[in-house]
């Protein structure tokens, strides 16, 4: 694996605390209880000035949702840099940590934001899926964007137990770039000691369970995919994209949150929150809750 970096100290910070409120759109499972993590995966889209859809317009309602969900830990996809900082601060109970896949602060970011009276990170790094993952901003599979991994090594202030959470995207246009990023990802997460839990987030631009990526991660790398897992789905039929249009409902999830764990999935949900019409992003967050055994 890349060299690994211990983490020193807060990066930008990052909330999700609030009480329910009446920006509530629609019921969720509940808030995590006293050993539970409620995990989230959550494609921002990136930051523009274009109207209707406009990140100003944006961000008071993704607020909210965080407001509204206080998910534990929450991989983030395409949140570009100042983005990301409005984010931190409109949330000041969470840190963050992340880097931008064209270097630094520069291009799209796969920050994981969590709880930083709950969780301490131990270690970190990145790495892109390509032939040279350990070369920043490298694309060596016929996509144009550079796609990459980020990873956290955590320890639960409350239970003290470690585990890992590894955030990415995958590309929206190769099918070869991604498979060879789940083979990718695959070889990486084997070398992690099979005792440490490990929760897989992201953007995976292909349907679950109908996609060779997703057989690569689940049929052949032994990953469980906690939607199917859950006790309880909530919104099963409605698609993780949504495009800034009317809720589809053809069951088509591209956005995942996987495990090498074991855990008792009490719940997941594709969220559907809106105000007044407008989309926080043009894909809906889904969220897992469970705790570790």
């Amino acid at each position: 694996m890349t060299s690994r970096r211990r983490f020193v100290g807060s990066l930008a910070a990052i909330p999700v605390l609030a009480s329910l409120g009446p920006n509530r759109a629609i019921a969720a499972p509940g808030r995590a209880g006293q050993d539970e993590l409620l995990l989230m995966t959550y494609n921002l889209r990136y930051a523009g000035d274009r109207k209707p859809n406009a990140w100003r317009d944006r961000r008071p309602v993704m607020k909210a949702l965080f407001d509204a969900y206080a998910p534990d830990i929450c991989g983030t996809q395409e949140g570009l840099y100042p983005q990301l900082r409005d984010i931190a601060a409109d949330q000041p109970g969470y840190d963050w940590i992340g880097t931008g896949r064209d270097g630094g602060s520069r291009g799209e970011f796969m920050a994981v934001f969590y709880r930083r009276d709950r969780f301490e990170p131990l270690e970190f790094d990145h790495f892109w899926l390509s032939d040279t993952p350990d070369v920043v901003g490298s694309a060596t599979w016929g996509n144009t964007n550079r796609r990459m991994v980020t990873w956290v090594r955590f320890q639960d202030r409350r239970t003290r137990r470690e585990f890992h959470v590894w955030n990415t995207h995958l590309d929206h246009q190769v099918q070869g770039a991604r498979e060879k990023a789940a083979l990718l990802i695959r070889e990486r997460i084997a070398k992690i000691r099979e005792e440490l839990p490990l929760f897989l987030l992201g953007d995976f631009n292909a349907q679950a369970a109908g996609n060779p990526a997703y057989d690569i991660l689940v049929k052949e790398g032994g990953l469980t995919d906690t939607w199917f897992a859950a006790k309880e789905r909530r919104n099963e039929d409605v698609d993780s994209f949504n495009n800034f249009g009317p809720v589809a409902r053809q069951g088509r999830r591209i956005d995942w949150i996987l495990a090498r764990a074991r855990a008792e999935i009490r719940a997941t949900e594709i969220v559907t929150f809106r105000q007044g019409g407008q989309w926080p992003s043009d894909h809906c967050p889904v969220a897992a809750w469970l705790t570790l055994r």
